[in-house]
């Protein structure tokens, strides 16, 4: 007996923007069957190249041996969709551009802030309109639809955009459901809080090992505290109760002598110690009742002159002698 037919075995798409995310989706896509018939990069500024990221692009459309077409001059008419994956501020000139000629009967862009309603040049000329946010973090293009696998992808628009986007989904063994207009704000920032935000915290974490002068195997070390301490959290009922730490556990002199180090060695990162800090202790007293020395710590991170070393002489005192 034949295997059965890829799970999107007929569906005819193009796409708009070859940078990562548009490659991973039009790849998954054509691994589970559909057919990538043209390839467009976003209208550059006036008097520039006709699209930006032509040689990317380029070489995109030759490996599917596809055309590479001016998005100016792009028609999709009679095909299944248009996946449309170009910057947030690109999209509505972009949908207006499009709708000057007849394009295919769903057009998805891939925006986590966008709402449909930014394609509605193109619902005016026949196509139902929608999102379909990847939440996953793309630093470079990866063809392996397994790695689609258990990703959520955020809906939006109209009926028949809706229907697409979860037949995608299945298709790509993922899990999808709307979110709307009014929701996609926020729900884009929570995003970037878990994906961005966290690798932002790693890197700072990083910058001062390297900065103080700790040794390379400390790295490993990190790597794995880090990876221990986000699976423990995810694992709890309510991730503030996996937040440890001095902040956490209000011992203000160990907090204050470590920031004071850090002051001398890497002060850049100060500012961002701090905010992290006073987060520790709002998420921890979400959860129970702060007791004397949270509640201290929280009044002195509050303190407008905890950074200035001229003022604030707690934060040079030298380190107790160990004994």
């Amino acid at each position: 007996m034949s295997p059965p037919p890829p799970a999107l075995d007929g569906l005819r798409f193009s796409l708009i923007g070859a940078g990562a995310v548009g490659q991973s989706l039009a790849d998954w896509i054509a691994t589970r069957g559909g057919r990538l018939l043209q390839v467009a990069g976003r209208p550059g500024p006036a008097g520039s190249e006709p699209c930006t990221g032509a040689s990317r692009l380029a070489a995109f459309a030759e490996r599917h041996a596809v055309p590479a077409v001016d998005t100016r001059r792009l028609s999709t008419a009679g095909e299944d969709l248009l996946l449309i994956a170009v910057p947030d501020g690109a999209l509505a000139g972009l949908a207006a551009t499009l709708a000057a000629r007849p394009q295919a009967r769903v057009a998805l862009h891939v925006s986590g802030v966008a709402p449909a309603a930014v394609l509605a040049p193109l619902r005016a000329a026949g196509s139902a309109i929608g999102g379909f946010h990847p939440l996953r973090a793309f630093p470079a293009p990866t063809s392996d639809v397994a790695e689609a696998a258990g990703i959520f992808f955020a809906l939006d628009g109209d009926l028949p955009a809706l229907a697409l986007g979860r037949r995608l989904a299945a298709a790509l063994d993922a899990t999808a459901a709307p979110v709307g207009e009014a929701q996609r704000p926020l729900y884009h920032l929570v995003a970037t809080l878990m994906a961005g935000a966290v690798a932002t915290v790693v890197s700072t974490a990083m910058e001062i090992s390297a900065r103080c002068g700790l040794p390379a195997e400390v790295r490993q070390g990190l790597d794995r505290l880090a990876t221990d301490a986000l699976a423990g959290a995810l694992a709890r009922p309510d991730p503030a109760a996996g937040i440890t730490g001095p902040a956490a556990r209000g011992d203000q002199e160990t907090f204050l002598h470590e920031l004071a180090q850090l002051l001398r060695s890497a002060p850049e990162a100060a500012p961002v110690v701090v905010a992290l800090a006073r987060e520790s202790l709002r998420q921890r007293a979400r959860i129970s009742a702060p007791d004397p020395p949270r509640i201290a710590l929280a009044e002195r991170l509050a303190r407008t002159d905890l950074l200035d070393l001229t003022k604030d002489r707690v934060l040079t005192s030298s380190p107790k002698p160990q004994g």
